[in-house]
């Protein structure tokens, strides 16, 4: 029997008995394709708008869609509302006025042990954080503010320079959080000094908060500052004539130790950088 069978109804083959074939572009009878003209490859230089957005790190795609249909991104100035509109790379883009850059902003938490001094680099040749977080990012990370070589506990590490600004700012008032530990017990007036407020050489400084820690002797207290002067937790108990045996920094812009060993890091979630952006 045929491959295409009269009888049986079945589907014709294109060879045999069958009086229908397929067109064969073996042949050379294949369709010919009309040359497109005058297509112009993509430029490099320009990315869409949306993605310029995400890219930055602030939210999704569809997120920015968002943000420019409700006005708020311009571009070199001027608000920029249409869908699909394409800016150069040098353009200036910004997102509530906050200017963005294409490079993804990077939030690394680092719980420092002693012995390392914040710096990036040391002409000593001493170490640095920037040691601890080495293998952390690819992004340029810097030190948000600084402790003492001495001085263990968190520290915040960013691409983010306005971020970096905000939280070293006086104006923001970052709450920290200090376990500190002395030579000898505190007693009960220099510990009302404290809580009144100690005079220094370079002015008052107020504390918000200094507390005995629970089940410890009293030579080890919390205490809770939003100043950001140079040493000033050293300072005012070594005014009081204490030495600090120990300073660890347990908070910082309500950030925690929790989960982090001395000596490790992690990146901020989500939520975390959201929260640290809401700082006022």
């Amino acid at each position: 029997m045929s491959r295409f069978d009269n009888s049986g109804g079945g589907k014709f083959s294109g060879r045999g008995d069958g009086n229908f074939r397929r067109k064969s572009f073996a042949r050379g009878n294949a369709p010919i394709k009309k040359k497109r003209e005058n297509i112009q490859p993509p430029d490099p230089n320009l990315i869409r708008l949306n993605k310029y957005i995400a890219n930055s790190g602030v939210c999704s795609r569809r997120e920015a869609d968002t943000y420019i249909t409700a006005g708020n991104i311009t571009v070199n100035g001027k608000t920029i509302t249409e869908m699909g509109y394409k800016v150069k790379l040098t353009d200036e883009v910004r997102f509530d006025g906050r200017l963005l850059s294409l490079e993804k902003k990077e939030y690394v938490l680092l719980n420092k042990p002693k012995n390392f001094i914040t710096t990036t680099r040391d002409e000593k040749g001493r170490r640095t954080v920037m040691e601890l977080i080495s293998n952390a990012s690819k992004s340029r990370l810097v030190p948000v503010g600084r402790l003492d070589r001495n001085t263990t506990g968190l520290l915040l590490f960013t691409n983010d320079g306005d971020m970096a600004k905000k939280l070293t700012h006086p104006r923001y008032g970052v709450r920290k959080i200090y376990h500190v530990e002395l030579n000898r017990n505190l007693t009960a007036a220099d510990f009302k000094r404290i809580q009144e407020g100690i005079m220094l050489e370079d002015g008052l400084i107020q504390v918000d908060e200094v507390s005995f820690l629970q089940n410890a002797p009293k030579k080890e207290v919390g205490i809770e500052i939003h100043s950001g002067r140079n040493r000033i937790v050293r300072r005012i108990f070594e005014h009081l004539g204490y030495d600090v045996v120990k300073l660890d920094r347990v908070v910082f812009a309500n950030l925690t130790k929790k989960d982090l060993p001395r000596g490790h890091w992690r990146h901020l979630t989500k939520q975390e950088v959201i929260n640290l952006g809401m700082l006022q």
